[in-house]
C-alpha cells in the first residue's frame, strides 16, 4: 500500500514540474521554429554562422547552437546566479491592464521586454560590434519576442503577472498553480501541440496581417489579450475584485486554445520580420 502510495505521489509530482517549463521551452522553440521557417534564406544563413559561434558565451551548460536552443537560453542561464542577474526585469514589463496603456512607465531605464528587444535588434545591425556579443543579441533577442507574445509578460493587474493570481485548470488545481504557469503551461502545452501544426511557412498575406508595426504595437496587442483573453475568462471582470481562487472550466479552457495559437503565430513571425531586418542584408 505504501509503495502504490508512493508511486502516485511521485507521478503527481511529474504532472506538477513538467508543464511548468513548457512555454519556457516548448512556446519559446516553436516560436523560434515558425521565425527560422519564414526568414529569408540569407537571414537563415546568418543565424546559422553566429550560432556555429555560440561556444563564445561561455555557458556549456546552456549551449545555443539551434535557434531552438537559442530560444530558451536566457531561461537556461538563470541559474548561473550574478553572471546573468542584470538581466531578470528584461524578461517583462507590467503594464496595467486596468488602465490606460502606457509602455513608459512600465520600462524605465530600458529594463524591460520591449526595449530590450529594440536594442538587441540594434545591436545585431552595427557591424561595429564584436561576434560575442552579436551572438548574445541573437539569443536573448529569440528569447524575449518569445516572452512578449506570452500575455502575463506583457500586461498584469499589480499581480506579478498572475503569479499571485490562483487558478485552478479544469480538474487540476494544486495550491501553487496560478495564472501565469497556465499560461506558461498546460494551455501552452495544449495549444501548440493542438493540430494542424503552427510550424510551417506562411504566406505573405498572413505575414503582413501580423508583422505590421512597432515593438511598442506588438507590446499594446499583447496587453491587451492579457485583459480581455486571460483575466476577463478568469475573473469575469478583469479589473474587478480578484477572486480568491479562479476557476478555468474544460469550456472556458477550450475557447481559450485559438487565442493562445495566434500569440504563438504572431511571435514567430513578428520574430521573423524582426531577424531578416537585422540579419537579412
Amino acid at each position: 500500500m505504501i509503495r502504490k502510495l508512493l508511486t502516485v505521489l511521485a507521478f503527481a509530482a511529474t504532472l506538477i514540474s513538467a508543464p511548468a517549463q513548457a512555454y519556457w521551452e516548448y512556446g519559446h522553440e516553436t516560436i523560434a521554429s515558425i521565425a527560422y521557417r519564414n526568414a529569408k534564406p540569407e537571414t537563415r544563413a546568418r543565424i546559422d554562422a553566429l550560432l556555429r559561434q555560440s561556444r563564445l558565451l561561455e555557458t556549456p551548460t546552456c549551449p545555443a547552437f539551434t535557434i531552438e536552443q537559442a530560444s530558451v537560453w536566457a531561461d537556461c542561464v538563470k541559474p548561473l546566479g550574478e553572471r546573468f542577474s542584470y538581466a531578470y526585469s528584461w524578461h517583462y514589463q507590467n503594464v496595467d491592464v486596468c488602465k490606460p496603456f502606457d509602455l513608459k512607465s512600465a520600462c524605465r531605464d530600458g529594463n524591460c521586454v520591449s526595449a530590450q528587444i529594440e536594442r538587441d535588434v540594434k545591436l545585431l545591425k552595427d557591424a561595429k560590434v564584436p561576434v560575442r556579443e552579436k551572438v548574445m543579441a541573437l539569443v536573448f533577442l529569440v528569447h524575449f519576442v518569445g516572452d512578449l507574445h506570452q500575455p502575463l509578460h506583457a500586461g498584469d493587474r499589480g499581480d506579478l503577472g498572475g503569479n499571485r493570481a490562483r487558478a485552478d485548470y479544469g480538474l487540476y488545481g494544486p495550491e501553487r498553480l496560478n495564472l501565469h504557469s497556465i499560461w506558461d503551461g498546460w494551455l501552452a502545452e495544449r495549444a501548440i501541440s493542438t493540430p494542424p501544426s503552427l510550424v510551417r511557412l506562411y504566406s505573405p498575406q498572413e505575414r503582413a496581417a501580423v508583422q505590421g508595426g512597432s515593438v511598442e504595437d506588438w507590446s499594446r496587442d499583447s496587453w491587451q489579450v492579457a485583459k480581455d483573453a486571460v483575466y476577463a475568462t478568469a475573473m469575469g471582470d478583469p479589473c474587478g475584485p480578484p477572486p480568491k481562487r479562479s476557476k478555468l472550466d474544460d469550456a472556458t479552457i477550450a475557447k481559450l486554445v485559438d487565442p493562445a495559437r495566434e500569440q504563438v503565430v504572431k511571435g514567430g513571425l513578428r520574430l521573423a520580420r524582426l531577424l531578416d531586418e537585422a540579419l537579412g542584408g
